[in-house]
């Protein structure tokens, strides 16, 4: 082969090289990777080989309003705003609270969702409150905010877990005195597990929002108007509600069932009047 022609042939392999490179991009531009820990019932969660949740799914409707695809990497707590600071994702939701400390390292949109850290304990346990847990042994899940607040208790023993569920399953088996966690996968752990309760006082009060990396301001605003088109409209609204029923409901079919009996007793009374008649 003549050099004129090996060149042309070197050429012609980079073009196709360079072409495939640049096609890659433009399909990854096209979808959103979003960092989540799927250990986090009614937020993110397995349900068979999908991820489900409130999270998982307002993730895609904003991907769908930005003319993406979402695809979702589940990993460690610990480790979701990392993969948004790499670029690895490029959100994260987990159930993330804002905090001083994580918004020096990753931007955070409007909050989506007000929480509350809680204590959940063994149904004859003297833990009442938050004060109470000096002395105790408590379970958290690594890097939560729950971690966070109670590695800064005095006289309290932290154990940490890669999962909710498993700081739960070591309270039932009485190997630690409380768990400290939100509030949403706290009322799922209780009701799957029989003799523990949350308590009535709150541990802390919080605020959920979507991480981004520092340097991505244009999709912070884009995901911005995603997500509050999304609350104008009701769509968020319709996913918590799929996930998180308040009681409402109950409250709802009550109130039928007596405007029911109020008719039917009027109607009696009318029917009595007219046959005194």
């Amino acid at each position: 082969m003549s050099i004129m022609k090996k060149l042309t042939a070197a050429l012609l392999a980079g073009t196709m090289v360079l072409s495939f490179g640049f096609g890659a991009m433009a399909e990854e531009d096209n979808v959103l990777v979003m960092a989540t820990n799927a250990e986090f019932p009614p937020y993110e969660y397995h349900e068979g080989d999908e991820i489900v949740g409130i999270d998982a799914e307002v993730a895609a409707l904003i991907a769908e309003e930005l003319g993406m695809t979402l695809e979702i990497e589940d990993m460690a707590f610990d480790s979701v705003l990392a993969a948004v600071q790499s670029g690895k994702a490029d959100i994260a939701m987990a159930g993330l609270t804002v905090t001083e400390d994580r918004m020096q390292s990753v931007n955070f949109t409007d909050t989506y969702a007000t929480a509350k850290q809680v204590i959940i304990v063994k149904e004859d346990s003297d833990i009442a409150g938050p004060d109470d847990l000096s002395g105790k042994i408590v379970g958290v899940q690594t890097g939560t905010t729950g971690d966070i607040y109670v590695s800064d208790e005095e006289g309290v023993t932290v154990e940490r877990y890669n999962k909710g569920f498993e700081a739960v399953q070591a309270l039932t088996q009485g190997k630690i005195d409380a768990v400290v966690i939100d509030n949403e996968p706290a009322k799922v752990f209780v009701s799957e597990n029989e003799g523990i309760k949350i308590i009535d006082e709150a541990y802390a009060d919080e605020e959920y929002a979507i991480a981004i990396a520092k340097d991505n301001d244009e999709l912070l605003e884009k995901v911005n108007t995603a997500l509050n088109t999304l609350k104008e409209n009701g769509a968020f609204q319709e996913v918590v509600d799929k996930y998180i029923n308040d009681g409402s409901e109950e409250e709802t079919e009550a109130a039928a069932e007596e405007e029911t009996t109020e008719a039917a007793t009027e109607a009696a009374e009318a029917e009595t009047e007219a046959v005194t008649e």
